[in-house]
Parts: C-alpha cells; sequence; structure tokens
C-alpha cells in the first residue's frame, strides 16, 4: 500500500508539474498561430553562453552580443533542442566589416576551447560586408558554405546596413530555407542534424573591432502545426541527398541526367553506344576510371543523347590526387579531333598536383576555369579538399551569357560568341576551329582523361 500511495502521490505530482509547464510555454506564446518566445526580453531563461568569450547582455528588450578581441566564436545558444521548427527574428549589426549567425540544429564538441566549447552546424549568415551574403546558409565549423548567395543574386540586396533586419528560417524534415526582410533568399535540403539547439553568433574580430554590438531581439519559434511558406521557383536548390530530385525541383523544371543506377541517358563520343571499358557505375556514382593520364585514351568520353540550347546544369565531382577531367558543353561531335570532343569547358582537375594549372595563361587551366580562356575565381573558399565532394554549376541563357560557379560561388562569367570571347579564342588552343563554342545547341561531356573521377547528381534545367 505504501507503494501505491507513493506512486499515486508522484503521478499526481508530475501531472502538476506537467500542468505548470505547460502553462509557463502557454503564457509564452504571443498570437493564435503558436508562436512561443525564446526571449522574454527581460533574462537570458533558456539561453546558455559557449565558445568564445564574447558577453552577452540585454538592452532595452533586445540580447546584446559585444565584439571582443581576443576571442574565437561565441554563441549565446538555447539549452533546449529543436527538431522541426519556423524562427523568426530580428537582427542589427554596428558597422560593416564582420558578420554574426544564427545556428539551426547545432551541435558542441564541449572538449575545444580549454571547456568552453566548439560549436558546430548550420548557420544562416548575416553579412553586411559588401559581398552580402546575409540569409546564405554556412555548416560552421564542418563543412563550410552550402549555399553562398551568389546562387541567389537578387537577395543580395535585401540586408539592411545599420538597420534591424527581419529574418525568417524555416527547418522542416530535410528542408532549411530563409528569408531576409521578407525576401527569399536559400534552399539548402540536407539529411543530417535532425535536430540540435538554435544559437547567436557573436563573430571573432580584429582589434579595431572591440566593443562594436550585435542586436538579437523578437526572437519566437513555432514547433507544430508547421505550415510552409511558398518559395520562388527561380530560386536555386542546393540538394545534398545523392541523385534525388525534390519535389520543389521537379516543379522548377529540373531532371536527373543521371539515375544513379545505370548508363541511361549517355554514350560514347565514338557511337551511339556507352563504352565498353573506361568507365563504370557504382554505389551511385558513374565514374571514369583510372589509365594512362591520357586524353580520351581508354573508355573516351561520354556525352548526353540530348542536345541542349539554354540551360541550369549542377553536378557534383569528387577528384583523385593527380587527377584531370573537365565538364564541356555545346559538343556538336562535328569537329574533328584526335583527342578529347569538342567544347567549352568546365575544368576539373587537382591544382596542386596535375601540370596543367601551370600552363595556358594566368591560371586558365585551373579547377572550374572556361579551360584556356577565362581563369576562375581565386577564392579559396570555394575548392574542397581532394577526395570530398564538389558542387560545379553550368549556367547558360537565353542570350548566351554563361556563368560558371563551384560549390555555390561564383567562378566566372562570360558572353558567347561576343567580341571579348572571340579575342580569347583566338590566342587559344581553339583557335583553329571556326566559331568554336557558339554551336546554337550542343550534348554535355563528361571527359575521360585518364585519371580516375567520379560524377554524381547530375541536374539540368532548360532555360528559355
Amino acid at each position: 500500500m505504501k507503494g501505491m500511495f507513493n506512486l499515486k502521490k508522484s503521478t499526481v505530482l508530475t501531472g502538476l508539474l506537467g500542468v505548470l509547464y505547460v502553462g509557463v510555454v502557454q503564457a509564452q506564446v504571443s498570437d493564435s498561430k503558436g508562436w512561443t518566445n525564446l526571449f522574454d526580453g527581460k533574462t537570458l531563461t533558456g539561453w546558455k553562453s559557449v565558445g568564445g568569450n564574447a558577453p552577452y547582455t540585454i538592452e532595452d528588450g533586445a540580447i546584446v552580443g559585444r565584439m571582443t578581441k581576443g576571442t574565437p566564436n561565441s554563441f549565446l545558444i538555447t539549452e533546449a533542442e529543436y527538431g522541426n521548427f519556423i524562427l523568426e527574428l530580428d537582427i542589427k549589426l554596428e558597422g560593416d566589416q564582420t558578420n554574426s549567425g544564427v545556428q539551426t540544429r547545432s551541435h558542441i564538441d564541449p572538449s575545444a576551447n580549454g571547456g568552453r566549447g566548439r560549436v558546430y552546424g548550420r548557420q544562416v549568415e548575416i553579412d553586411p560586408t559588401s559581398r552580402a551574403w546575409t540569409g546564405g546558409i554556412y555548416d560552421e565549423a564542418r563543412r563550410g558554405w552550402l549555399y553562398p548567395l551568389d546562387m541567389n543574386e537578387k537577395a543580395k540586396s535585401a540586408y539592411k546596413k545599420d538597420e534591424f533586419n527581419h529574418i525568417r528560417i524555416e527547418a522542416i524534415d530535410d528542408e532549411l530555407r530563409t528569408w531576409v526582410n521578407g525576401i527569399p533568399t536559400a534552399f539548402v535540403i540536407d539529411t543530417i542534424d535532425s535536430k540540435g539547439f538554435i544559437g547567436l553568433q557573436v563573430h571573432s574580430i580584429p582589434e579595431a573591432l572591440d566593443g562594436k554590438k550585435v542586436y538579437f531581439k523578437n526572437i519566437k519559434i513555432q514547433t507544430q502545426n508547421l505550415k510552409p511558406t511558398a518559395f520562388p521557383k527561380e530560386v536555386f536548390i542546393v540538394n545534398l541527398k545523392p541523385n534525388n530530385l525534390s519535389k520543389a525541383e521537379k516543379n522548377a523544371g529540373f531532371g536527373l541526367l543521371f539515375n544513379g543506377e545505370d548508363h541511361t541517358g549517355w554514350k560514347s563520343i565514338k557511337g551511339d553506344a556507352f563504352p565498353k571499358n573506361g568507365w563504370e557505375v557504382k554505389n551511385g556514382e558513374i565514374r571514369v576510371l583510372k589509365s594512362d593520364g591520357g586524353e580520351s585514351t581508354n573508355g573516351g568520353d561520354i556525352v548526353t543523347k540530348e542536345q541542349y540550347t539554354a540551360f541550369d546544369f549542377s553536378f557534383e565531382f569528387k577528384l583523385t590526387p593527380g587527377a584531370n577531367s573537365g565538364v564541356k558543353y555545346f559538343v556538336t561531335l562535328k569537329e574533328k579531333s584526335t583527342g578529347s570532343a569538342i567544347g567549352p569547358e568546365f575544368q576539373i582537375l587537382d591544382d596542386a598536383t596535375h601540370p596543367d594549372a601551370k600552363l595556358g595563361r594566368d591560371g586558365n587551366r585551373t579547377l572550374a576555369s572556361l579551360y584556356d580562356l577565362i581563369t576562375s575565381n581565386k577564392d579559396g573558399r570555394a575548392r574542397r579538399p581532394i577526395g570530398e565532394w564538389n558542387r560545379g554549376r553550368i549556367v547558360v541563357t537565353a542570350n548566351n551569357e554563361v556563368v560558371h560557379y563551384l560549390n555555390g560561388i561564383k567562378m566566372l562569367s562570360y558572353q558567347r560568341g561576343s567580341k571579348e570571347f572571340k579575342d580569347l579564342v583566338a590566342i587559344s588552343k581553339y583557335k583553329d576551329w571556326d566559331r568554336f563554342g557558339e554551336a546554337s545547341q550542343g550534348h554535355i561531356l563528361l571527359q575521360d582523361h585518364g585519371d580516375e573521377v567520379s560524377f554524381r547528381n547530375l541536374k539540368l534545367k532548360k532555360l528559355k
């Protein structure tokens, strides 16, 4: 009977505590749509400081982080973890020489920074600098940039300097989408981190910025009955699921050029069949195999069976040490060549060890360059280590404007057929081909240069 009495008393007490907890939560709900305030405007209840030693205080109903010299990135993080949610808050930075961010579904390595911990996970960027990547998505202390705002140029003007900016973040299932002052900015589909804490960042700084402030206010969250906001079809989606097309991508007009299982849709440059040797489809990858390092001497190049005019083509590739390959476009298969088929080329290369990186002019044979014509952006953040997957993208508009991207960062742009383009061709290895790169349509090509290189996530949208 004593045990029964204690059980009943414990149950009643637990029930009362549950009612009290619900009451507290309900007291924080700001409206009938289910918003809960994460900050009461007066205290830091429910939050804790980790990472660097930048202090967080409260001023006029806002959380204020003070930039502090000599300390690494600092974070004020929620004690609770969240899975699916919609988060809104207002953020202001003093000055335009640093940045901040909002961590989503993030975690901490407790052993780093002398026990203060090192935060890692997806961050929504706040960037008042001239780069203007506010609303982009960065994987803090892990994979780097997932969605630089070079992918959505129109959204770069959304952020207002020295003002409070309204940020909306929707993390629902595998999708993370962002808005800045009501303007759609970034869309990432990712399978890692189904839940984690939310964090407010004060970035490490040079000494000259010591004492500058970052303000956070009106922080509220929804966690139930979530209704995703419509996102424009023209905003590019970074989908990190291999060989997967999301519903949003399908609605935007994208299709897979590689199904992850076989070589359907691809053929040899030498005929209508797929090469019998030199290539393999395995583990969701289409891979050119190692041979002698020569150009199209083993299995040979492969091309899409279909030809394209204006398009948005994205792909992932993985290099082995010292490897060379490329993605060519507007390949007609009419030009005579003893090696690889002819067409403008997104160069794929191990710049550090392959000798081709030092040939050409001014580095125009390096990774993501328009091979032998235009040198790619040297931004080191765009390049991933050899053996990791890189994301390439080639966009060709109806008026022949072409852009190369590497891991979301704009690497170069040009206009096919322009005087500037023709002048570059005239001093390149392509000078002997009439109207090189100016075909009205052509195949997309994956190059066999005798080195092992893997491809996956080949997606294309036809543009009007």
